[in-house]
C-alpha cells in the first residue's frame, strides 16, 4: 500500500486522477459517519477507512489534497446552513455550504504545500490541534471513535509515524513499521460507570419553525408536563428533557416555575429554556428536585449560531444583518453540576457536550441537553453523537442525553 502510494506521489497524472484520489480520501476519511447514521457500526472498517484516509493524506498529490479537503467539507458540514433559513436568511445557505466546504480545502490545503511525508505527518498533526473560528467538530482522532484503534494523541502520534516511516525505510524492511499501528490499539480505555439512578431521557420532535409560535406554546407545555408525569408513573428517579424544551424565558413565568417544583417532590427534574437576566438573555437549564431548583447558564456558545467569533466592528454588522441582533448570547464563567438523587452530574447544552471544557475536573456523569431541530433532516445529530462518544471515552464519562429532533441516549 505505501509503496503504490508513494508512486502516486512522484508521478505526474491527468487531473481526473488527483479527483478521484481526492475523492477516495474524503470518503474514507467520512465513512465512519455514514456508517453510524444509517446504523452500522463496524470497528474493523472504521480502522481500516481511517488509516486509509491518513495515508492517502500522507502520499497523495497536492491538487488531490485540496479536492479532498473541499469534499471533507460537504460531506461533514453541508448541514449548517439550515438554519439560517429560521433567522430569515435562508438564501445563504448554500453560500454557507461551499463557505465550509472552502474553509477545510484550506485546512487540509497546508498539506498541499509540500510533498516531504514527514513534514505532512508534522502538520497533520498539528492541525488535531486547530479549530477554524472555534468550531471543533473536525477531530482528526474522531476518525477511530468507533474502531480498534484510540482516540488519544499519542495513538494519532503512532498512526503517522507507522504510515510515514516506510518511506524513508528501503526494502526488504518497508513496511515493518506498520508494525507500530499495535501500539496504537485500545487497549486502556478510561473507565465508564452508569449513574446509579433510573433515568428517563425524553426525546421530542418539534419541528423548529413551530416551536417558538405562540400558538403552539399551551400545547409544547402540556406535552412535557405530560412526559414528566409519565416518567413518574413509570417509576424513574430523574428525568431529563431537550434543551429549550420550554421555549419562554423561564423566570419570567412563575405559575410553570411553581408546578414543575410541585411535580419535582415526585420526580427530579432537568430541562432545557430560556432565562433573562439584567438585560441579557441565557441558554439555560433548570434542574427541580425537591421543589427547589437551581439554573446551569451555558458555558460555550456556538459559532455563528449563539456569538459571532469575529472582530468586535464585524461581529456588530453580521450579527445586526444576518442574525436581526439576536445571535449573542451570555455565557457563564464556569460549567455548572447539579445533584441529582446526591449524584453529581455536570451540565452541557448542546454544543457544550462536544467541548472539553465541560470534562475538566471531577466528572463522572454528564446531563446534555440538545435542540438538533435546527439542521433536520441531516448528519447533525450522528456528528454530534460521535463527538460526544470521543469526548466521554477520552475522559471516562458517560453522557445521559436528551435531544429533540434526534440523538437522545446514553452514550458511552
Amino acid at each position: 500500500m505505501i509503496q503504490k502510494l508513494q508512486n502516486i506521489k512522484n508521478s505526474t497524472k491527468p487531473l481526473y486522477f488527483d479527483l478521484a484520489c481526492g475523492t477516495f480520501a474524503a470518503l474514507f476519511f467520512s465513512a465512519f459517519i455514514y456508517l453510524e447514521h444509517y446504523g452500522f457500526t463496524l470497528k474493523i472498517l472504521n480502522t481500516l477507512f481511517g488509516v486509509l484516509a491518513l495515508a492517502l493524506f500522507l502520499y497523495m498529490p497536492r491538487k488531490a489534497v485540496l479536492v479532498g479537503g473541499f469534499l471533507i467539507g460537504l460531506l461533514w458540514f453541508y448541514w449548517i446552513g439550515y438554519s439560517f433559513k429560521y433567522n430569515g436568511v435562508g438564501f445563504l445557505t448554500p453560500f454557507v455550504t461551499l463557505g465550509f466546504a472552502i474553509i477545510y480545502m484550506l485546512f487540509f490545503g497546508v498539506l498541499a504545500l509540500t510533498q516531504k511525508v514527514y513534514i505532512r505527518a508534522i502538520i497533520l498533526f498539528g492541525l488535531s490541534f486547530f479549530e477554524p473560528f472555534d468550531f471543533n467538530w473536525l477531530q482528526i482522532e474522531l476518525l477511530f471513535v468507533d474502531s480498534y484503534i484510540g482516540v488519544f494523541k499519542y495513538q494519532l502520534v503512532t498512526v503517522l509515524l507507522a504510515l510515514t516511516l516506510p518511506a524513508y525505510i528501503k526494502k526488504p524492511y518497508t513496511y515493518a513499521p506498520l508494525s507500530l499501528l499495535f501500539f496504537a490499539l485500545n487497549f486502556n480505555a478510561p473507565v465508564q460507570q452508569d449513574a446509579p439512578l433510573k433515568i428517563k431521557l425524553i426525546q421530542t420532535n418539534i419541528t423548529q419553525d413551530s416551536k417558538w409560535m405562540s400558538e403552539f406554546m399551551s400545547s409544547i407545555i402540556e406535552e412535557n408536563l405530560a412526559d414528566i408525569q409519565k416518567a413518574i408513573d413509570e417509576g424513574y428517579d430523574a428525568v431529563v428533557l431537550p434543551e429549550a424544551c420550554f421555549p419562554l424565558y423561564m423566570n419570567t413565568h412563575p405559575r410553570l416555575t411553581a408546578t414543575l417544583q410541585a411535580l419535582s417532590y415526585e420526580i427530579s427534574i432537568v430541562a432545557g429554556t430560556l432565562l433573562t437576566e439584567n438585560g441579557n438573555n441565557y441558554n439555560v437549564t433548570y434542574a427541580f428536585e425537591n421543589g427547589e431548583y437551581s439554573v446551569a447558564k451555558k458555558l460555550v456558545l456556538v459559532p455563528f449560531g449563539e456569538y459571532i467569533p469575529l472582530p468586535k466592528f464585524a461581529k456588530k454588522i453580521v450579527n445586526d444583518y444576518f442574525f436581526a441582533g439576536l445571535a449573542d448570547f451570555c455565557i457563564a464563567t464556569e460549567p455548572t453540576d447539579f445533584m441529582i438523587k446526591g449524584i453529581k452530574f455536570r451540565n452541557a447544552i448542546c454544543y457544550e457536550a462536544t467541548c472539553q471544557e465541560i470534562y475538566e475536573g471531577d466528572v463522572k456523569f454528564v446531563v446534555a441537553s440538545s435542540n438538533n431541530a435546527w439542521f433536520a433532516p441531516s448528519i447533525e445529530p450522528t456528528v454530534q453523537k460521535l463527538l460526544m462518544k470521543f469526548y466521554a471515552r477520552k475522559n471516562g464519562v458517560t453522557i445521559y442525553h436528551s435531544a429533540n429532533y434526534e440523538g437522545t441516549g446514553i452514550i458511552k
